[in-house]
Order: structure tokens, then sequence, then C-alpha cells
């Protein structure tokens, strides 16, 4: 077999203002527990769009963003079929369709209580699949390129049944919103509401509904998203912005509240009215700017629990691409060629999205627009 090449080609942002650039990057040195992959499918994340602006903390320029890959294994290192920590990356074979979400990296000791719990996407190692550092200090660069290189404890094989563009949103957005979806027990006889509808809450509207959820309620600002929320499956529709005493009125009737918004002038103290007595609220949106304040008076007065959630776990993505398959749940995609991706990422930062812009290689002009 040749030797791992030294450079891959991908749209590189080199600053928060320019367009991406098509150039060459120098990934990681190929590992025995590596595993590389040809590109074929990259969904577009709001992380990305964070990160390029350098919008949460400066990016270390150069960066390659993209966490929502689907490729073909080309290369496996020769010691990946032996990998104790990761039984299932045991079983990948060259030529399989596999994904990589947001996570590329951990430590994976013994003695650290995330990794140990299964729980890598809390361990305080942790590699992001872009703008990271992996412990040799090389970088980690992401799937807006033409190959990815990586810790093969990260890849998981696609099943035959999903179809790469829609299973690309899957490993950042699907396990963002299942994750917490299943640690909060929802399923038959729970109720949950789903707080925006975008590429997360469209998600999490059809895995609550997946996961067997009695009742689904989307909440937006506007009603302007009510039909496409009833056709992915929600039961009920709550206009924040447009239903006066909407939070007195469905006061004390979900379980479980998930906030996909990235907005920090959101409604907190109307969306905890919501919650029964010992309701949870969890946030997955990540907003640049700090949550509204919260009064005490919100969690006292039913026990109801404000809490956060991580992408989500090796053994959360496989259930969830397993479950995905079994159920059909299919992200809404719009297809962009690799090429487009400036002006795909413009689109995306002007809300376009419905809900899932995702690129592939293999063609198409190469433009370049600002963000």
């Amino acid at each position: 077999m040749s030797e791992p090449a030294k450079t891959f080609s991908g749209w590189v942002a080199h600053d928060a203002t320019s367009p991406l650039k098509y150039t060459t990057f120098e990934p990681k040195p190929f590992t025995e527990s590596d595993i590389e992959i040809r590109i074929t499918h990259c969904g577009i994340c709001g992380t990305d769009i964070h990160t390029l602006r350098s919008g949460w903390a400066p990016a270390d320029y150069p960066c390659v963003v993209g966490h929502e890959i689907i490729g073909i294994v080309t290369r496996i290192g020769s010691g990946v079929q032996t990998l104790p920590s990761s039984p299932a990356s045991r079983e990948i074979k060259l030529g399989d369709r596999v994904g990589v979400g947001a996570q590329s990296g951990s430590c994976l000791k013994a003695d650290c209580e995330a990794c140990a719990d299964g729980e890598e996407s809390y361990c305080q190692r942790m590699t992001g699949t872009y703008n990271a550092r992996y412990p040799d200090k090389s970088k980690s660069f992401g799937g807006f390129a033409e190959q990815w290189r990586g810790p093969a404890h990260f890849v998981f094989k696609i099943p035959d049944s999903l179809p790469s563009s829609q299973a690309a949103p899957l490993l950042c957005a699907g396990v963002t919103v299942y994750s917490p979806l299943k640690k909060y027990g929802v399923g038959p006889g729970k109720t949950v509401g789903i707080v925006g509808i975008g590429g997360l809450g469209h998600l999490g509207i059809l895995f609550a509904k997946a996961l067997g959820a009695e009742k689904v309620v989307a909440i937006s600002r506007s009603g302007a998203k009510k039909d496409d929320a009833e056709k992915l499956g929600a039961d009920a529709f709550i206009a924040t912005g447009e239903e006066k005493g909407w939070a007195k009125k469905y006061s004390r009737s979900l379980d479980v509240v998930l906030s996909t918004v990235s907005g920090g002038d959101m409604p907190f103290s109307g969306y905890l009215r919501l919650l029964k007595r010992d309701g949870v609220f969890v946030q997955v949106g990540a907003p640049e700017d700090p949550l509204p304040q919260l009064a005490a008076w919100s969690l006292i007065q039913k026990s109801v629990k404000v809490t956060g959630s991580n992408i989500g776990s090796t053994a959360d993505i496989r259930e969830m691409l397993e479950l995905a398959a079994e159920k059909r749940v299919l992200p809404w995609v719009e297809m962009r060629e690799m090429g487009d991706v400036n002006a795909a990422l413009g689109d995306m930062h002007d809300g376009k999205a419905r809900y899932r812009f995702v690129l592939q290689n293999g063609g198409g002009e190469q433009r370049e627009a600002k963000l």
C-alpha cells in the first residue's frame, strides 16, 4: 500500500471574513488507529458558521469545518482491527460507507470518568472534528474537503437503508437531539416540546415521534413553520410571538422541553412554565450571547431541572443510526455541490435552509461569495 498522503485538498478558512479558498492543508499524521475516507457528503451545521466567524472564540486558522461527514473508507490503520476501546470500529472494512460526527478524539483512558462511562463527548481532553488539536498537537480538519483522516473510534458504519445525503445531518444534529430525548425518558406516555424548528428542531420532532412520545409540541416565535411542523409529525404548535398568554394557557403540560434555539433573548421563564412538576428543560442550542436571567421561583415552584447536552456518545450515535434506519427518520435536506460551499454558507446564515444543507463532492461550478 502506498504511503499516506501528506496533504489533502478542501475549502479552507484563513480568517473570519474572507470566503473559503479551495487549497491544500496538512492533516494529522496517519497512525495505526486511524481511518481515512473519501468524502462524498457533508452537512452544514450552525457550528460551522459560529466557528468560521470566530463567534464563540477565535478560531485556529487555517481551518476546515464540516462535521456531518459521510464517505467511503480508503485506508485502515494496522491497529484498528485490534482496538480494545472500540469493538464496533474493528468491523469496519475497506470500501465501507461510514460517517464522522462532531467529535474525533478523547483520551479513552480508564481513569477518565467520562470515557470510562462511555460518555466520550464530556472528556476533558475531547478533540473536535475541526478547529481542535490532537494529543500530538496536530490540527483536526473537517469535512468541507475531499478526504478525512482520524481515529477509528469515532467512525461509524452507516446502515444500508439510510441515503448518504440524509445520513449526514444525523451525525451531529441527529445525535444532538436524540441523546437528551433518550436520556430524559421521552417515549410512550411523555409529552415533549421542541423549541425552534430548524436544523436541530425538525430532527427533534422526528426523533421524539420515533421514540414514541405521546405528544410532541412544536414551539416557534411565529406560525410560519406550522405546516412544516405538522408534516414532520408535531401534534400541536405554539407561536410564542403571536399567541398572547401562551405560557399560562399551556402551563404544566410538558414533561420535557428541548431548546434548539441560539438566540439569547428567548422567553426562558415562559418555557419553564410549560413544564410539569419535575419536568426537564434541556438546552442544546449554543448562542454566542449569554442566556436570559432566570428567576429562582421558576425552578423552586415545580422542582424543575435546567440542563444542557453536548452532542452524544459513540453508543448514542450507533443507537440513533439504528433507530433512524428502523423508523425512517430522514432529515429534510437540500443538496448543494461542495464547490458552492460559500454560497451555501451564506444561505445558511440568512436562514434559508429547510432544514439542512448537505454538500456533495463530485462536480459543480466552484463559486465564491462572502459570508
